[in-house]
């Protein structure tokens, strides 16, 4: 996750965005689209079709649309429960982690855990919607904080000196693309080669 923006104005309550309360019944609809565009994305990452989304809401396309100005203000109003929220909570545990390899480590199995069981994760590292200001912001605040936990490891002697913050992102980028691409590992594979990363990391 790298590069930088700032929020749009879609982010949150639609109605927000204009300071005019929604009727009920648009208040139902804008509920309606987010749970139907959570259970989709979450299932299939953040390029399902709207229509589908519009569909399992009950709703129509333009109402999408009108709500949420299209699918950039409609990820920015969910990515948070699906993916921004525990994100920066992986940040924050690996930011109160003291030992500087402890921190790394755990940084990459939170962030590794996260793509096996949230597809739109990947989706976020591409940055395949970058018009969302919010993924735009999460991945701002990944990158920062990737940056200084690998310098920390580095000014420990701890981390390999050549690993850098783009091979880290490589690494993800190839892990969603195996995880979409081919059939889902078990827990147990999956966490045994995450254990092979973390152990390729070590100063040689």
């Amino acid at each position: 996750m790298s590069s930088a923006a700032t929020s749009t104005p879609t982010s949150g309550d639609p109605g927000r965005a204009t300071g005019t309360p929604l009727r009920a019944d648009a208040a139902r609809n804008v509920a309606h689209i987010r749970a139907a565009a959570i259970a989709a994305f979450r299932g299939r990452g953040l390029a399902t079709p709207l229509e589908e989304i519009a569909s399992a809401a009950g709703v129509s396309k333009a109402t999408i649309y009108n709500r949420f100005g299209g699918r950039d203000g409609l990820i920015d109003a969910v990515i948070g429960e699906l993916v921004a929220t525990e994100m920066h909570a992986i940040m924050n545990r690996a930011r109160r982690t003291d030992d500087p390899w402890e921190a790394i480590a755990t940084y990459i199995i939170d962030r590794r855990d996260l793509q096996y069981r949230e597809p739109a994760f990947t989706d976020a590292l591409l940055m395949m919607y970058p018009k969302s200001g919010q993924l735009v912001a999460l991945a701002k605040a990944a990158n920062e904080m990737t940056e200084t936990l690998l310098q920390r490891g580095h000014d420990a002697g701890v981390l390999r000196p050549d690993f850098t913050v783009s091979d880290l992102y490589y690494a993800d980028v190839a892990n969603g693309l195996a995880l979409r691409a081919l059939p889902t590992p078990t827990r147990e594979d999956y966490d045994r080669r995450t254990g092979f990363l973390i152990d390729s990391l070590r100063p040689r």
